[in-house]
């Protein structure tokens, strides 16, 4: 009997069964959903996107089983690998890998992510799963271990207030020498715990500097490179943003790429008086001040020319937490045609937004958007020697021949406001605004456009209708804004999904309940996920796509907004009746393209409405 569950309903589940953690009607329950899935999925994962079961009681029936489940089929149970590639693995490992284990084999070739298949091996080993930093390690017995021993073997003792046990993170806890010799160091039993290799990696070399007394001799040579070294692996490797954060154990550096943080390196916390200071001085901000927040900029030359980087620094309990956003001048203007507007959007953006000789354009979104990129798409698009062209912005991030551009400098009083009112003397055809930050600015973009002038701005909102909400907040008159205001285009940017390790996916139950929509919603959809690879460092995604909400304000809209109607109600009388495409809607059909995925919608995008179905998302687009 209890072999025809375990093959009606897989190892794992029946144990779940037979041990009385789940009931049979629970398991029947799972079993009819699974049935009715478009995409054939475990029955183990069904029962864990019910909510029914958790990786903690996964782990706690193999702890007390007898029964051995190999790596391969808990992984497989557990919906994180397909039954083709786990024969993939093992015919790899037969032909050309016999000295590796299926997991090393399965990590490598990016079956799947190194940090998937440590939390499925925790699970199967019954082991608990640490997340290993330099505050967790057990200094003292640190110190009883040669540091040759750590590197050899890749161990760490780490602290333990559970028992007496000492309690030891391994990469592969399956090494027996590496288990014996942790042993034979520290004396008696030990408690066996799993981490990431490269974390653990990295602390024990981090570990190993500080025995050394490489605890960065901190000269002014020393920091002076480690700052440029810092700064110049940013550029090249196309960073916008620079974290150094301090520790309680370290100061960490991480970079900011296609919009999502990764860890670049890790320091001792006592190069972070000299490092802070460096920083301070190329940015002229006060060194002696350690107690406020401060602000600078530092205009950045390395061989290969010149960058514009402003600088944060943020009193925290540990120290000051110093952010660089780096800013650069030489970057392509992109084609407006390219920016990834789909085919009908863009015509009625171009048509109607910006040909038209007057009125008022903003783009919104939050900070790295891509705001910036697409009014200079449009001002190199419509730029010609017929027309004059004059922009305010802090600070010009391209620079364009034939355009007359002013950087805005607070230092010296060349404020957004005073810069403002010159332009207007200047005799322009079309003004630029960098950002639109207070009523102030809000009100002369308006005030301009009254006077036949074009003016495209930047505005930080949700979405297209929040931009106009916010004006109304800013207490902008009604009618001043239905009479200026053309166009608001509202953006996002979502990491593209890497061509070189795409493989197709199914959209999962979980997706389409967040996204509120059936598998009948997207149909035809040909979604993709990037399994990782050595060109997209292993994340799956390598460059980024807009997505964009379009609204062109007709006289409907234009009335909604004189009658100071909710934001739900111009929404719902711009999809109905403007045309409006919702930034959720405009990424569904980039994600049923392939051009970017599920979980990048699920992370990035708004949903403030229930999306329509593909089909009809893709005829509007004129896809």
């Amino acid at each position: 009997m209890a072999s025809d569950k375990n093959a009606e309903y897989g190892e794992i589940a029946s144990l779940l069964l037979q041990s009385g953690m789940v009931s049979e009607p629970q398991v029947k329950h799972a079993e009819r959903i699974r049935r009715k899935l478009a995409t054939p999925a475990p029955l183990l994962n069904v029962l864990k996107e019910l909510g029914v079961v958790s990786d903690e009681m996964v782990r706690k029936v193999l702890v007390d089983t007898s029964l051995t489940i190999r790596i391969g089929e808990l992984l497989v149970e557990l919906g994180h690998l397909s039954e083709d590639d786990l024969n993939a693995a093992f015919n790899i490992q037969k032909e050309r890998e016999q000295d590796q284990r299926l997991g090393e084999i399965l990590v490598k070739y990016n079956f799947i992510d190194e940090r998937v298949f440590i939390r499925v091996l925790s699970i199967q080993l019954g082991l608990p799963l640490v997340d290993i930093t330099l505050s967790l390690v057990d200094k003292d017995l640190v110190d009883r271990i040669p540091m040759k021993i750590l590197v050899e073997h890749q161990f760490l003792p780490i602290k333990n207030a559970a028992d007496r046990t000492f309690l030891v993170a391994f990469a592969d806890p399956l090494n027996k020498k590496g288990v014996e010799t942790a042993r034979k160091y520290l004396g008696g039993q030990i408690g066996l715990a799993i981490t990431e290799k490269k974390a653990l990696s990295d602390t024990i070399k981090l570990l190993a500097n500080m025995a050394a007394g490489i605890t960065i001799n901190v000269d002014g040579k020393t920091v002076v490179g480690i700052v440029n070294s810092m700064i110049v692996t940013a550029i090249k490797e196309n960073c916008s943003d620079i974290h150094i954060e301090p520790m309680a154990d370290r100061l960490q550096i991480r970079f900011r790429e296609d919009g999502v943080l990764r860890h670049y390196k890790d320091f001792p916390r006592d190069i972070l008086p000299p490092l802070t200071s460096r920083i301070k001085i190329m940015c002229d901000a006060d060194i002696a001040e350690r107690r406020r927040h401060q602000g600078g900029r530092i205009l950045f030359e390395y061989e290969e020319g010149r960058v514009d980087i402003r600088v944060s620094f943020y009193v925290t309990v540990h120290g000051e937490k110093i952010v660089c956003r780096v800013l650069k001048q030489k970057r392509e203007l992109l084609d407006i045609q390219t920016i990834g507007m789909a085919p009908k959007m863009l015509n009625r953006f171009l048509e109607d937004a910006v040909y038209p000789p007057s009125g008022v354009l903003l783009v919104t979104g939050p900070t790295g958007s891509g705001k910036t990129s697409t009014v200079y798409s449009c001002i190199n698009h419509i730029k010609n020697p017929q027309i004059s062209i004059i922009t305010a912005e802090e600070p010009v991030e391209y620079v364009i021949d034939g355009i007359a551009q002013c950087s805005i400098d607070p230092s010296i009083n060349l404020t957004f406001e005073e810069t403002l009112r010159h332009i207007v003397r200047q005799d322009p055809d079309v003004i630029v605004i960098g950002e639109i930050r207070d009523s102030g600015s809000a009100e002369m973009a308006m005030q301009s456009a009254l006077t036949g002038h074009k003016v495209l701005s930047t505005f930080h909102t949700e979405d297209s209708i929040g931009g106009l909400i916010r004006l109304l907040n800013m207490d902008i008159a009604p009618f001043l804004i239905s009479s200026t205001v053309v166009s608001v285009l509202a953006q996002r940017l979502l990491r593209r999904v890497c061509d070189s390790c795409a493989k197709e996916t199914k959209a999962t139950p979980s997706q389409l309940q967040r996204l509120g929509i059936s598998a009948a919603d997207v149909q035809g959809a040909g979604f993709r996920k990037g399994r990782g690879c050595t060109e997209c460092k292993q994340t799956g995604y390598k460059g980024r796509v807009g997505v964009f909400e379009l609204l062109v304000l007709n006289e409907l809209v234009r009335n909604a907004i004189l009658e100071q109607r909710t934001s739900y109600e111009i929404r719902q009388i711009s999809v109905e009746h403007s045309g409006l495409i919702t930034l959720l809607e405009d990424g569904l059909v980039k994600a049923a393209a392939g051009i970017t995925s599920l979980d990048e919608i699920l992370r990035c995008l708004p949903k403030l409405s229930k999306p329509r179905p593909l089909m009809e998302i893709r005829r509007l687009c004129g896809e």
